[in-house]
């Protein structure tokens, strides 16, 4: 049975920070889109993109109004960003995903006429929507601090993530199961990050999957997160033993 209630939701609702394309990368260097979650900008990335760029990759740190949006606007504006600042159709290009970020992506991807050649990380990724955004289902405040592509996160047949179609890409989550909210705990069944379940992070199709101690809003500085990021962006796989 779904928990309804009426609450001022735990998001951290900053000013929207536009992204900007990066130097040149170093010969033979690959292209990294780093994407924010909902209510975040790219400083929330800062600590991942630096360990990005010192493993060698070019990282474009997309900024994107995540509360105030459609996802469809969200999805035009990722485009011209990557046509902007990645526009070299010969180049492989990966994405590196918080949260929301990661459902994004996905919608993005899924308009594309073919299979994207490069690799996708998502750190946390609602890929079956929260039990935190259905809590607000008969809210007024849902809308109001979730935004309208926030809105879509829920876990039932009318969320964005059940209309996305298969992934046709390498994929790799790493998802946390530590929480520092207990009412967000609360709602959400079974090992969660305090905002997203661990089996609310899975995706059919995923190529590899891992849960680490780490919350929600944090798990993108973690060094061995980030060690866990190059890895796949490189290989295709973790290097660590994949989670439940």
């Amino acid at each position: 049975m779904v928990k309804r209630i009426i609450l001022v939701p735990m998001i951290c609702a900053l000013s929207w920070v536009p992204s900007g394309c990066s130097d040149s990368p170093p010969d033979g260097a690959e292209s990294v889109i780093v994407v924010h979650g909902l209510g975040r900008t790219p400083a929330s990335m800062t600590i991942l993109v630096t360990r990005l760029r010192n493993a060698g990759f070019r990282v474009v740190s997309f900024g994107y109004p995540s509360t105030s949006e459609p996802m469809e606007d969200l999805v035009d504006r990722l485009r011209a960003e990557i046509e902007r600042c990645c526009g070299n159709a010969s180049e492989t290009l990966h994405f590196v995903t918080h949260s929301m970020g990661g459902v994004l992506v996905r919608s993005y991807l899924s308009q594309q006429p073919e299979a994207h050649r490069g690799r996708v990380v998502m750190l946390s990724p609602p890929s079956q929507g929260s039990e935190l955004v259905d809590a607000f289902a008969d809210s007024p405040l849902r809308r109001l601090f979730l935004g309208p592509a926030g809105s879509l996160l829920g876990t039932d047949s009318a969320g964005i993530t059940s209309r996305l179609g298969p992934v046709r890409f390498g994929l790799g989550i790493v998802t946390g199961d530590r929480s520092i909210s207990p009412l967000g705990s609360w709602l959400i069944p079974g090992p969660d990050d305090g905002k997203v379940g661990v089996d609310r992070a899975k995706l059919d199709g995923a190529t590899d999957f891992m849960v680490v101690p780490a919350t929600h809003t944090f798990i993108m500085n973690r060094r061995d997160v980030a060690e866990e990021v190059v890895h796949f962006l490189r290989e295709g796989r973790f290097r660590s033993e994949s989670g439940p």
